[in-house]
């Protein structure tokens, strides 16, 4: 009996080891195959790039950056896309080729959604021709054939924010960049047309060797350093004195900004001396006595404000917490083991989990719900805020109509210039009062009250110069 039960323990013993075996060979080629793909993965995420051509500080071809680059290049040619959001995007519109413009499909008008927009700015070529923005790869095509470029005079300065002037900057300043600068804001916009190729490329934001974000245009170095002497800091260079994170804010705000055309040269200039503000950038237009034209209804001294997504940006809370433009225009994400900056450059409610969700722990609904309720609040401030203006337009065109004189119009005509270009400011600014919601509706407030204020100061006139007393009822 003994011997039995001997030789069943001896057998269980020998099948529980051979498992046992089994069971350490399993689990040895599972960690050895764990170890090698996060081997594989390390070596992934550590070879950035596999240098297919050569490129350099010459290279303006997104393409060719491209070969070495496969999975930006691809993600940036997407920007191709055109894609309406509830507030704002474009859609494409068919339109039928003319000798002067052959582009087939163009973004929905803006003036035809607003009139008033043509109203606000008449005299002035945006009164003809103002279309949603497309994406980057529309950039150049869409500005080229524009009317206000086809049927007005324009400068080579315009090229600045539409293109990629990097290496024409270069070979205009024998490599000097400053002075091909400099020379390229003098030309005739149809001249300087032929010295650039692309929309904006990678060399405009990537320095070739090492893939380091850099600054290429001049005017924002320029306006950078003004914009630190105000804050103290003097001989700002930012190339070399901003951050990492800094960079992927700084590199966007080359372009997306507010900007005039410096004296007879057109030299592309941003308003910074006094700060970021609205206010500040008033003050300093009213400092230098700049204005873009002369507002064919009322005769006011009128500014066009253009794109401050990095001015508004800065007052709102996402700078103040850190976050750069990049973080949610172009997050990351990843392809297989690398990680990279997503190129294709949209808006963020298009791309929301990995746009805000990596911050924000709340469902795609509801953060695409509370985007679109902040956009709606300022759309309908800035609606507020063009009645007013068309109001106090109405009211100085007729006592102009009457008989006003200059001096006489000269107080209300200053308080259309103030609320014209806060409500453009906020316009011209791309985001719908997302960026900083609360800037957003102090402008626009800022803006009505200015319109009121003129036309409270149209009631001084004599009763045979004004309207219904000097202003509408």
């Amino acid at each position: 009996m003994a011997s039995r039960r001997s030789a069943r323990f001896g057998s269980r013993g020998g099948r529980g080891l051979m498992l046992a075996i089994v069971i350490a060979a399993v689990a040895t080629v599972a960690i050895a195959a764990l170890l090698v793909n996060i081997f594989e993965r390390k070596q992934e995420a550590r070879d950035h790039f596999f240098r297919v051509v050569e490129i350099d500080d010459l290279t303006q071809d997104p393409a060719v950056w491209g070969k070495n680059f496969p999975l930006q290049y691809d993600l940036y040619s997407r920007t191709v896309d055109m894609v309406r959001t509830r507030h704002g995007g474009s859609e494409a519109m068919l339109r039928a080729p003319t000798g002067g413009d052959p582009r087939t499909v163009v973004a929905q008008s803006k003036l035809e959604g607003d009139p008033r927009l043509a109203r606000m700015w008449a005299g002035y070529p945006f009164a003809v021709d103002f279309r949603e923005e497309r994406g980057h790869a529309y950039m150049l095509e869409d500005q080229t054939f524009t009317r206000r470029v086809l049927e007005f005079q324009q400068p080579g300065t315009c090229l600045n924010c539409h293109a990629s002037t990097y290496v024409a900057y270069r070979k205009l300043g024998d490599g000097d960049l400053i002075a091909g600068f400099e020379k390229l804001n003098r030309m005739p916009y149809a001249e300087a047309r032929k010295l650039v190729e692309h929309p904006v490329s990678c060399i405009d934001c990537h320095e070739p060797a090492t893939m380091r974000l850099r600054i290429t245009r001049p005017a924002f170095m320029e306006g950078m350093r003004v914009w630190k002497a105000s804050q103290g800091i003097e001989n700002y260079d930012v190339n070399t004195m901003a951050t990492a994170q800094e960079m992927r804010s700084y590199v966007c705000g080359q372009c997306h900004v507010e900007y005039y055309f410096q004296g007879a040269e057109k030299r592309l200039t941003y308003p910074w001396s006094k700060g970021l503000k609205v206010e500040n950038m008033l003050a300093h237009y009213d400092e230098v006595k700049f204005h873009d034209w002369t507002h064919k209804e009322t005769g006011a001294l009128s500014l066009k404000a253009q794109h401050p997504e990095f001015e508004m940006y800065n007052q709102g809370v996402h700078a103040r917490s850190g976050v750069a433009c990049a973080d949610c225009h172009m997050p990351y994400t990843r392809a297989g083991g690398l990680k990279v900056s997503d190129h294709h450059v949209r808006s963020p409610i298009l791309n929301i989990n990995r746009a805000c969700q990596g911050c924000h722990h709340f469902s795609e609904q509801e953060m695409k719900d509370r985007v679109e309720q902040t956009q709606a609040r300022f759309l309908n401030a800035r609606s507020l805020a063009l009645d007013a203006l068309m109001d106090l337009i109405d009211d100085v065109k007729a006592a102009r109509d009457n008989g006003a004189s200059d001096s006489e119009l000269a107080a209300a005509r200053d308080f259309q210039r103030k609320a014209q270009f806060y409500v453009d400011y906020a316009e011209a600014e791309n985001s719908a009062g997302f960026h900083a919601p609360q800037e957003a509706m102090r402008i626009l407030a800022e803006s009505v009250d200015f319109s009121r204020r003129g036309q409270v100061a149209l009631r001084k006139l004599p009763a045979r110069r004004g309207v219904s007393n000097g202003a509408s009822d």
